[in-house]
């Protein structure tokens, strides 16, 4: 059995009307059953000339019943600020006896539509008196930053004057950075002194674990949405140049963080690579490499691709993880290409999707893995990375 329900920003309270304005945070929902068909994400500005869609959410289970709890399950965990949206009232529709029991038609909107609006509103999962979501934000933010300057107020029962109690937290004192003559040699000597090829023969003899820190890339763009500046990744940097010394590499450029410099941060990507360099001469930096697309989000034609790989090495990249969603070869040829050009170490990724224990899976087997490795051999890279999808 399967279910579908089409979240949109139109206002249930006013006959559906659609709304607008710019989507200030965006979670949606996942798990196993649940499919998402949608554009929504944080920024997105919900004009009054198109369609007001925003996401349709399909739920798949065995039963009707199990269908619409999992659809219940994945509309409750969606999180959509800054416009109105229909969503309360297809929870209300989720717990409706005659929707639950499946003997409905056409008309079923228009007969229970008021009591399922009556039913979004006293289940709490609606606004307050229909107050958009950024007021409902606003509003709590307001009353934290109140609390928190002026204390409890009288009508909570707090005597007048207390402050509330708060434990200033002591920053942990940062290692004092090591001069290059005294510090021991990192692995960017060895890159410097060997070029690529013996990099990468050093890193197969070295008998320990390697790791890479992904603090000042895939660590924020996971969890700040990309938005750590400059200054703040700098403050911090000759304190982890000398703690990731022996590191493998410091993951800090490409991905996200290029276009959100530019229209997010207005920060020049550029500048935060040649400053970061000089403040962290000592780990190899690291970056993300979306094949063709390099750090943009369509192919490129080639020689884009190969004097930005150029630019890049030039200004202090040294490893680049270059991927593909799809595991496409001719996306990841021009890629390699461009980073060996360049003089650039080649991280050549493969993607992992699946289960390979899953005898029933014919699709991404253990021989279409082998093989894609054995394709990315033979464009003459110097490491393999495995990206797990998941």
């Amino acid at each position: 059995m399967a279910i579908q329900c089409r979240i949109t920003t139109e206002d249930p309270n006013d006959n559906f009307r659609p709304d607008t304005g710019t989507i200030t945070m965006y979670r949606s929902s996942a798990g196993p059953g649940i499919r998402l068909d949608g554009i929504g994400y944080t920024g997105l500005t919900i004009s009054p000339h198109y369609d007001s869609l925003l996401t349709k959410v399909t739920a798949r289970a065995d039963t009707w019943h199990a269908a619409i709890a999992r659809m219940r399950r994945a509309l409750s965990e969606f999180t959509i600020d800054g416009v109105q949206t229909n969503i309360p009232f297809l929870l209300a529709m989720m717990t409706d006896e005659l929707f639950l029991s499946g003997k409905i038609d056409t008309s079923y909107i228009e007969e229970r539509g008021p009591e399922l609006l009556v039913r979004a509103k006293n289940s709490g999962m609606m606004p307050h008196k229909w107050v958009k979501a950024p007021d409902q934000t606003d509003l709590l933010a307001s009353y934290i930053a109140q609390i928190h300057v002026n204390g409890q107020p009288k009508s909570l029962g707090a005597s007048s004057g207390v402050k509330p109690s708060v434990k200033l937290i002591t920053p942990p004192s940062a290692p004092e950075p090591s001069t290059l003559l005294t510090a021991p040699a990192g692995w960017r000597d060895v890159l410097l002194k060997e070029g690529p090829a013996g990099f990468a023969k050093a890193v197969r003899s070295h008998k320990g674990l390697l790791l890479t820190d992904t603090t000042w890339r895939d660590a924020h763009q996971s969890l700040l949405a990309t938005r750590m500046r400059t200054s703040d990744i700098l403050a911090s940097a000759p304190a982890t140049d000398v703690a990731l010394r022996n590191a493998f590499s410091l993951e800090m450029w490409g991905g996200a963080t290029f276009d959100v410099s530019y229209r997010f941060l207005r920060e020049d990507p550029w500048d935060r690579l040649r400053a970061l360099r000089a403040a962290a001469p000592s780990v190899p930096f690291q970056m993300l490499l979306r094949g063709a697309n390099a750090v943009g989000y369509t192919s490129y034609s080639d020689n884009v691709v190969h004097k930005f790989c150029k630019l890049a090495v030039n200004n202090g990249i040294d490893v680049f993880r270059v991927f593909d969603s799809l595991n496409y070869i001719d996306n990841m040829k021009l890629g390699i290409e461009a980073v060996g050009g360049a003089g650039g170490v080649i991280e050549a990724t493969i993607c992992y999707s699946g289960d390979l224990c899953d005898p029933t899976k014919r699709k991404y087997t253990l021989d279409y893995y082998m093989e894609y490795a054995r394709q990315l051999v033979g464009l003459g890279i110097h490491m393999l990375a495995i990206k797990d999808m998941a």
